[in-house]
């Protein structure tokens, strides 16, 4: 499977909207977001890209209601998990948050092969064990590297992709 991993999306329009076509050239099977979406309306940019979309709440998440109902809305396109998602993807067990600190104790336990998270809004990869924790950055641009990255579960490869 090919899983799409961003963070941080803060009601860039512009740069979710390059980042859905880019994930759409990728033929990714399904969408990880570690949170920060911030607004409803991002969601159902999300909606477009016709792709399973799985998300956490980040701490800049607005309101929390409004998301929820967004996705509940979405006819099973839009799974919202609230603090901590995990998902076995064909065995390739995921988990991701927001939060830095609870995603490296998740890979601490081994337990997962993938551990997903964003709020510094830096790339960050590092081997844990067997589980690679996983930071794609963020869409935003905070930093001026705006991106995501592109997971590749049978070879268990990561590649990050810039928006331009």
């Amino acid at each position: 499977m090919k899983l799409a991993v961003l963070s941080d999306t803060h009601d860039n329009i512009e740069n979710v909207g390059k980042a859905i076509e880019s994930i759409g050239k990728q033929q990714a099977d399904a969408i990880i977001h570690c949170g920060d979406i911030i607004a409803p309306f991002m969601l159902k940019e999300f909606q477009q890209a016709q792709t399973p979309l799985h998300c956490v709440f980040g701490n800049n998440d607005g309101d929390k209601y409004l998301l929820t109902k967004t996705a509940a809305g979405s006819d099973g396109l839009i799974t919202l998990y609230g603090i901590l998602g995990e998902i076995d993807f064909q065995g390739f067990f995921v988990a991701f948050t927001h939060e830095p600190q609870m995603a490296e104790g998740l890979a601490a336990t081994g337990k997962y092969d993938l551990v997903c998270f964003g709020h510094t809004h830096m790339p960050r990869q590092e081997q844990i064990g067997k589980t690679i924790l996983l930071n794609p950055g963020d869409v935003m641009g905070k930093e001026g590297n705006p991106g995501f990255c592109m997971v590749d579960t049978r070879r268990h490869s990561i590649t990050r992709l810039t928006i331009s």
